[in-house]
């Protein structure tokens, strides 16, 4: 078999594992750039591509410090993590060989660079091949998706005060908000006196959760 190599490096304001949305297509201001290897950033590559709305992105979950090929069930968050569900029918990180899947929207294409919004990948991510979303066979909007159509994703009502939506431009801060709306929290912490911290756009943001509202506390350097 051929070894499969990075095609493009991911580029995003999140720089950790903490605060990536847990699917693609959920925060849609966020802006990212697929940066392309030496070798393929040539405009033929590329060519065709201006008549596409969506990408499809192969990618590595190589933020997992290991990965356990051996585990055959995952505990979802969007149930608590609280129940287990088969690997194959979720859609964990914890995968056997590593692999993401997304659909990303195409903002702009560059020479070597195409910049996307909605993904949920790590800056630094290696992505192994794109292609181009088709419609009429990658949409089926009449599919059933399991527990994810009897469990909806509760998402918070984010506060961030004059004083910090300053450190922001208006982009960036839609994308944050978006971010934090999604609860970037660990499915069993909820106290509500915890700061956490989440890395955004080279700024380290604090924030602490009460109810179903998020708040901004902190923007440190």
């Amino acid at each position: 078999m051929k070894e499969i190599k990075p095609i493009a490096i991911f580029r995003s304001p999140l720089t950790s594992k903490f605060g990536i949305p847990r699917q693609s297509g959920l925060a849609d201001n966020l802006v990212g750039k697929i940066v392309f290897e030496p070798q393929y950033q040539r405009e033929e590559a590329l060519r065709g591509l201006e008549d596409f709305d969506y990408l499809w992105l192969i990618w590595s979950f190589s933020g997992n410090k290991t990965t356990d090929d051996s585990k055959l069930t995952v505990r979802p968050p969007r149930l608590g993590g609280n129940v287990r569900l088969g690997v194959f029918a979720t859609r964990s990180p914890f995968r056997p060989n590593g692999l993401g899947l997304s659909s990303v929207r195409i903002k702009r294409i560059m020479e070597g660079v195409i910049e996307v919004v909605g993904a949920d990948l790590m800056d630094g991510t290696p992505i192994y091949d794109i292609k181009p979303y088709i419609s009429y066979v990658d949409s089926h909007p009449e599919a059933r998706s399991g527990f994810t159509d009897k469990k909806e994703w509760q998402q918070l009502s984010v506060v961030i005060a004059d004083e910090y939506s300053k450190f922001f431009d208006d982009e960036e801060l839609a994308a944050l908000k978006e971010v934090l709306s999604q609860d970037p929290r660990p499915q069993y912490q909820h106290d509500t006196a915890r700061v956490y911290g989440m890395p955004f756009g080279g700024k380290d943001v604090k924030f602490r959760v009460e109810g179903d509202v998020l708040e901004v506390v902190g923007v440190d350097y």
